[in-house]
C-alpha cells in the first residue's frame, strides 16, 4: 500500500503520452513544457518502482504493468470526466420536456408533488403517461417510470430510486360488510361482491398472507373493474362491494367510518413503491430534479 501523497494528475498525463503517442503531442494537449512532463512520468515510475513505458529514439512501448496501470488511468479519467458532467448538470437550470409513466391508481396521491415540481420549475414541460402496462423507457421515450414491485422484484436493466413502501388491505363500507354477516371469514369472501382489476381470464385475483406466512389466493367476479384508486374508494364507501386499496389511501376512511378493513388478520405481502429510469449518468437536470423532489416527498 502506498504511504505517500499521490498526485493523480500524473495518472492523467501517462494516460495521454499513451493516447497521443508521445510526450511532445501530449504536453501540447495538456499545455505543459515537455521537459516537465517527462519528469512527472519519470517520477511516476519511481514512485510505483516499475518501468511503464519503453522508451526508444523512434516510439513509446507499452510494458505489461503499463498496460494494465493505463487501462486504471483511463477509467480514472472517465469517471472524473462524468463527475463534472454531473455538477454541470446539478447546477444548470432545469427545462426541457420530462416525460413521467404513473399507475392510474397513484395519480390522484401524486398530485400534490407533481404540481409543486411544475411550480418550482417553470421552464419544465411534465407530460405524464397513465398507464398499468410496464413500459419500455427507451423504445417509448420515458423518462421516469413509477412502479409498484414486490420488494424482490428488482429489474437490473435499469437504475432505480426505492420511495415508499406499501401495503395493500380490503375495504369496504360498514354497511356492506354488516349485510354479509361480518365477513369475518376467508370464505366468506366469495360471497361479496369485488372491486378491482382483472386478469387476462377478466376474473379479480386477490393474493393475500396472514403473520404466520400462510398464503390464500381468491378468485373473484368483478362487480366493477377499474384501475383507479379513487373511483373503486369511493364504489366502496357507497356500499357497492369489497376492494383493494393501499393502506396509505384508506387510512383516513377508516378513521372516520367510512370504511373498515375487511379480513384484517390477511393483508396483501410488503411491496414497494420505485422510480425507475435508465441511467444515474447523463440525467438532464429536470430528471434529477424530479427525482429528488419524489424521493424527498414519497420517502
Amino acid at each position: 500500500m502506498l504511504t505517500i501523497d499521490v498526485d493523480y494528475n500524473d495518472y492523467s498525463y501517462f494516460a495521454y503520452v499513451v493516447e497521443f503517442g508521445g510526450f511532445s503531442a501530449a504536453a501540447r494537449h495538456i499545455g505543459i513544457p515537455k521537459s516537465r512532463l517527462s519528469r512527472r512520468i519519470a517520477a511516476l515510475e519511481e514512485r510505483l518502482g516499475v518501468r511503464l513505458l519503453q522508451r526508444s529514439t523512434r516510439k513509446l512501448t507499452l510494458t505489461d504493468v503499463g498496460q494494465k496501470f493505463l487501462n486504471h488511468c483511463q477509467a480514472l479519467q472517465r469517471e472524473a470526466e462524468a463527475a463534472e458532467c454531473i455538477v454541470a448538470s446539478v447546477k444548470a437550470e432545469p427545462s426541457g420536456r420530462v416525460r413521467l409513466s404513473v399507475p392510474p391508481g397513484l395519480l390522484d396521491h401524486l398530485t400534490p408533488v407533481l404540481q409543486r415540481f411544475i411550480t418550482e420549475h417553470p421552464k419544465v414541460i411534465l407530460e405524464t403517461i397513465t398507464t398499468t402496462r410496464r413500459v419500455d423507457l427507451l423504445e417509448e421515450g420515458i423518462d421516469v417510470a413509477l412502479r409498484v414491485r414486490a420488494t424482490d422484484d428488482e429489474d437490473p436493466q435499469w437504475a432505480t430510486r426505492r420511495l415508499r413502501a406499501t401495503r395493500g388491505m380490503l375495504v369496504a363500507s360498514p354497511a356492506l360488510v354488516a349485510r354479509l354477516g361480518g365477513l369475518s371469514t376467508p370464505g366468506a369472501l366469495a360471497l361479496a361482491p369485488a372491486l378491482g382489476t382483472v386478469a387476462a381470464d377478466q376474473m379479480i385475483h386477490w393474493r393475500l398472507v396472514n403473520a404466520a406466512g400462510e398464503v390464500r389466493e381468491f378468485v373473484l367476479p368483478p362487480r366493477l373493474v377499474s384501475e383507479h384508486f379513487g373511483l373503486r374508494r369511493q364504489a366502496a364507501i357507497d356500499g357497492l362491494g369489497v376492494t383493494m386499496l393501499p393502506m396509505e389511501n384508506a387510512r383516513a376512511d377508516i378513521e372516520a367510518g367510512l370504511l373498515v378493513e375487511v379480513l384484517p388478520e390477511w393483508r396483501f405481502p410488503l411491496s414497494h413503491l420505485q422510480a425507475v429510469y435508465a441511467s444515474q449518468r447523463g440525467l438532464s437536470p429536470a430528471v434529477r430534479a424530479l427525482l429528488d423532489l419524489l424521493v424527498e416527498t414519497m420517502v
